[in-house]
């Protein structure tokens, strides 16, 4: 069960970080109109925040069904949404072969990426989660986080190994296309493992005692509003801080600050390895001290290293940098680590599927599809501090959201 929800998470977000990797260094290039480079890249990155509008769709539509006929079915057909989707861009032909008409198809196949990843990231939680020992939810709940830096980890690496191994001209020709194809086999191992798992224990009892809601989304809204909101909120810096460390450090790194696309990449998969290790260890932290209570003082640290952003990014010295990597993507394990289990246990089983994935991907559109834009348009015209501040205030948002949560609906295990 761990390993399904493991795998299916790390194949997700293994295919979303390629486009993110893409949208910076590759599409501005190739599927845009040649011209201003600023204004390919903030193009690009209005095609990445896409999939963030999608992935709300995509947590209703999938919630629906994860509620009403089952977690593994659900899974399924999320995986091979998301899979399709990127083996298609890895085929698009360019601007220069079909005009306008390439940056519309790669819009389209990144909402369908943003709609499997959508459905994807709920259930997975819930396939661990739901399956979990008394006092072991949180560790449980880790093991779909871990699909993120994994993920990423291979998605950077295998970037990382195209540009040692292909000259640019075969890169921009048809190397950035391997890591959209090779996906396909990550999907055919993850889908032969999700085939073989069944029913979560929360779902069986919510099918005996007959208690499986009609419409799952309404239900959110209209009795769960309020848990709705405050869990949007709670994950809010989550995507802010995800999105600076990975999106817009790797944009401004290579555009602003002269590293090269190889030297950038590997300060982000060394820092990324501080993103794999601190979630392990959050997760017990929130098993033993409580979810809310951990990720308090992470938001409040999150917060400090906002103020600290510009002088430690800004400086462009190699080591000062590699530092600011690695203390933010670690402070990014510490939050995303107890994530998951949290706002799962905002809702009760029967519309657990779908209210954790809306709280999920709500704050996606929020924190995440505009930040890599806003950074941007902030650090170009009033510098790289005002960058620190924008994330300074999702903290503290996010902190806000935390004290006004009240008891779990998942038991006396959960934060307090």
């Amino acid at each position: 069960m761990l390993f399904a929800s493991l795998i299916g998470t790390t194949i997700e977000f293994f295919d979303f970080y390629i486009y993110a990797t893409a949208a910076v260094l590759v599409f501005p290039k190739l599927f845009f109109p040649a011209g201003d480079p600023s204004a390919a890249v903030l193009q690009s990155l209005a095609t990445f925040a896409i999939a963030f509008f999608a992935r709300p769709i995509g947590s209703a539509v999938f919630g629906h069904f994860g509620d009403r006929i089952g977690r593994k079915a659900t899974l399924v057909a999320a995986l091979l949404t998301m899979g399709i989707s990127t083996v298609i861009i890895g085929l698009l032909p360019t601007y220069a072969a079909i005009g306008t008409l390439a940056p519309l198809l790669l819009a389209l196949c990144r909402f369908g990426q943003g709609l499997g990843l959508g459905g994807e990231w709920g259930g997975a939680v819930l396939l661990a989660t739901e399956n979990a020992p008394p006092g072991k939810r949180a560790w449980y709940g880790m093991f779909p986080q871990l699909g993120a830096p994994i993920g990423f980890f291979l998605s950077g690496g295998i970037f990382l190994l195209l540009s040692e191994t292909l000259t640019d001209e075969q890169f921009f020709s048809y190397g950035w296309r391997i890591p959209f194809l090779a996906s396909a086999l990550l999907v055919i191992v993850g889908l032969y493992v999700r085939l073989k798992i069944t029913e979560t224990p929360d779902f069986q009892k919510v099918i005996e005692k007959n208690e499986v809601v009609k419409l799952p989304v309404a239900t959110v809204f209209r009795q769960h509003g309020r848990m709705l909101f405050l869990g949007t909120i709670i994950a809010l810096a989550t995507f802010v801080l995800f999105y600076l460390m990975t999106v817009f450090a790797l944009s401004w790194g290579t555009t602003k600050l002269g590293f090269t696309r190889k030297e950038f990449l590997v300060v982000q998969l060394f820092a990324v390895l501080f993103f794999a290790l601190t979630i392990p260890f959050s997760a017990v932290l929130a098993d033993r001290r409580g979810r809310r209570a951990t990720m308090i003082w992470v938001s409040v640290a999150i917060a400090i290293f906002g103020l600290v952003l510009a002088p430690m990014f800004g400086s462009g010295v190699t080591w000062e940098v590699t530092l600011f990597m690695a203390v933010g993507l670690g402070l990014m394990g510490m939050t995303y680590g107890p994530l998951g289990t949290m706002l799962s246990e905002l809702f009760p089983p029967e519309v657990r599927y779908t209210g954790a994935s809306l709280t999920f991907n709500l704050a996606g559109i929020l924190g995440a599809s505009l930040a890599p834009y806003i950074a941007t348009w902030l650090a170009t015209n009033h510098g790289l501090q005002y960058v620190g501040y924008y994330l300074s205030l999702a903290a503290v948002l996010t902190l806000g959201a935390l004290l006004m949560v009240g008891k779990p609906r998942a038991g006396k295990e959960a934060w307090e």
